[in-house]
């Protein structure tokens, strides 16, 4: 099992920038692939961002890209998603999320990551 728990969420102005961090215990592995998914009011839980155990391999959703970055630090077993220019269309409750494969493939939908935090809310004010 592997238990993931998010922080760094918060109210933010338009434009403005927040660093959500993931923290990974338990089962972790150099095949733990980690993602961050979202959720807004009244919307399907969707992708952000994903990346493989080395660092090496990352992918976006398009309405991200060139806004957030995804990285993660091994020694402490964390994952971070670096988030510049904030909308107000990027308000959600932001999810970690994990799974384990002997490689990387750009998976995207939820249904892939068995791994789940308990979230945490992103309010982005216009």
């Amino acid at each position: 099992q592997v238990q993931l728990v998010e922080s760094g969420g918060g109210l933010v102005q338009a434009g403005g920038s927040l660093r959500l961090s993931c923290a990974a215990s338990g089962r972790t592995s150099s095949s733990l692939v980690m993602g961050w998914f979202r959720q807004a009011p009244g919307k399907e839980r969707e992708f952000v961002a994903t990346i493989s155990w080395s660092g090496a391999f990352t992918g976006y959703e398009d309405s991200v890209k060139g806004r957030f970055t995804i990285y993660r630090n091994n020694a402490n077993n964390t994952v971070l998603l670096q988030m510049n220019s904030l909308k107000f269309e990027d308000t959600a409750v932001y999810y970690c999320a994990a799974y384990f494969a002997s490689g990387f493939s750009f998976l995207r939908s939820r249904d892939d990551y068995p791994y789940w935090g308990q979230g945490t809310q992103v309010t982005v004010s216009s």
